[in-house]
């Protein structure tokens, strides 16, 4: 069989929001191997990790190797499969050919955050690619953890690697070198070893020499989603990192000993901008009134207000504004939406007052904060799209 690719108007609609306890969700996705690998560890998100062992078709495994490809969204995947064998080959087996759906924001450190833990942004307290950070009033941006607090006191719940290799279980991570300590890898993928080298080759031969040992190896690809930022998601410089990622994937796989478990994944997909189509809010008296603080990013931003301003009138004067091309919410609105999942009481005042999704291929940024590069990407994400929320779960064996 073969997947076959909905039409563009279809993959631009909103999702519908899944449950963050849904089993076909990034966040089951380590619970689910721990089970596999005979170590279950349970969360408050997925307490039956066998359950979503069985409801996404992880086999039993002594080693397993999950790989997350950066941007990887099925829909982008199935557009330009044919320029990755290895992957199509997955795509087209009955097991691997519907996606499973990432979290809200769909955006890097948020999923990473809930892939890691098995929880959700409500839970984390990573709920932007810059949020407030309540101790300064300034903002604080999540991937480097520039103006954040420290990532273990900003992200507290245990991950699934930190408690594997507790109980003893070899857990290792394999990637650029400048991740192992990162502020992200810390919040959200702490425990372990990581092994880490600049060369390809060198972390695949690390990846399989890891996983001749029974345990969880992480692998982690940059490649599309740095191409697919800057020269947007249907290009040939994105179709040749997808070749090359394909690679780096194809020569993994045949490294592997028999019967060990590789499951691919992303943390979302990519959506083309439309230039004409960006809102640059910095000249639009309407859209910046009694707003303290513009965060998140240009698909889902976040708006801090100004004390003591109605927040409900604000995104009603947002809604007008902007008219079809957002649906926003006040912060009340989107946790009862189910957006961040489960919200902890010390993570409500992170999220923003006012959220506003952006829709289609639209942007929305403040050209008063917001750098060139930041506002020219030509590959965004972060909404609710189809196209940026469902991602592959691809299941191989050796």
């Amino acid at each position: 069989m073969s997947v076959e690719v909905e039409p563009m108007g279809e993959l631009l609609e909103f999702r519908q929001v899944d449950a963050y306890g849904s089993s076909r969700h990034i966040s089951a996705v380590l619970p689910a191997l721990s089970a596999a690998i005979g170590h279950p560890m349970p969360t408050p998100m997925h307490p039956d990790p066998e359950a979503a062992r069985l409801a996404l078709g992880f086999p039993k495994a002594d080693s397993a190797v999950v790989v997350l490809v950066d941007g990887l969204g099925f829909w982008n995947l199935a557009m330009r499969a044919g320029h990755a064998p290895y992957l199509r080959g997955l795509m087209n087996q009955e097991r691997n050919a519907k996606p499973i759906v990432t979290c809200i924001p769909s955006t890097t450190p948020i999923v990473m955050g809930s892939f890691g833990t098995g929880t959700c942004p409500g839970m984390t307290g990573m709920t932007g690619f810059t949020q407030r950070n309540e101790k300064t009033g300034g903002l604080g941006q999540l991937i480097s953890f520039a103006g954040a607090p420290e990532p273990e006191e900003l992200q507290r719940q245990p991950t699934i690697f930190e408690r594997l290799a507790e109980t003893g279980v070899r857990v290792t991570s394999v990637g650029l070198p400048k991740f192992a300590h990162s502020g992200l890898t810390r919040a959200a993928l702490r425990g372990g070893e990581y092994a880490g080298s600049r060369h390809e080759e060198l972390r695949v031969r690390a990846a399989i020499k890891a996983a001749a040992k029974p345990g969880l190896t992480y692998y982690y690809v940059e490649d599309v989603d740095k191409t697919g930022h800057h020269h947007g998601p249907f290009g040939e410089e994105w179709a040749a990192a997808l070749e090359n990622t394909d690679e780096q994937l194809q020569a993994l796989k045949r490294g592997l000993k028999p019967g060990t478990l590789m499951v691919v994944v992303a943390d979302h997909g990519m959506v083309q901008v439309d230039p004409a189509a960006q809102v640059d809010i910095a000249n639009r008296e309407n859209l910046t009134r009694d707003v303290a603080l513009v965060a998140g990013e240009p698909r889902m931003m976040m708006l801090y207000a100004e004390p003591e301003v109605d927040c409900s009138a604000m995104a009603a004067r947002w809604r007008e504004e902007l008219g079809d091309i957002a649906q926003i919410f006040t912060r009340d609105e989107a946790i009862e939406r189910g957006l961040y999942g489960n919200v902890e009481a010390r993570v409500r005042p992170l999220i923003g007052d006012v959220i506003v999704c952006a829709k289609g291929n639209v942007t929305i940024v403040d050209s008063r904060t917001q750098s060139e590069g930041a506002m020219g990407l030509l590959g965004v994400h972060g909404s609710l799209t189809r196209l940026e929320r469902e991602i592959p779960c691809l299941i191989d064996v050796a």
